[in-house]
């Protein structure tokens, strides 16, 4: 699996590039199609971050990361 450093991800915020990416737990999903991800923002949250510790304060499980496919590994740099 490709990996993508944390200033890499933040590209993919739906505004610098036309990707959509989260990361969770050491994975990058890219959410694009998603219509809840519009223009990057996901109610209080933007994409191009890591969203692990944000979960503790979502009204859903870790399993809506079920729907999308990794796409990389999260690494630091």
């Amino acid at each position: 699996m490709k990996t993508y450093t944390r200033q890499q991800l933040a590209l993919r915020n739906g505004q610098d590039k036309p990707e959509i990416w989260v990361a969770f737990e050491g994975k990058i999903y890219d959410v694009s199609r998603s219509r809840l991800w519009k223009n990057g923002k996901h109610y209080e949250h933007w994409a191009g971050q890591d969203l692990t510790d944000e979960l503790v304060d979502a009204p859903h499980t870790a399993n809506v990361f079920d729907k999308f496919e990794p796409i990389g590994q999260l690494i630091d740099q």
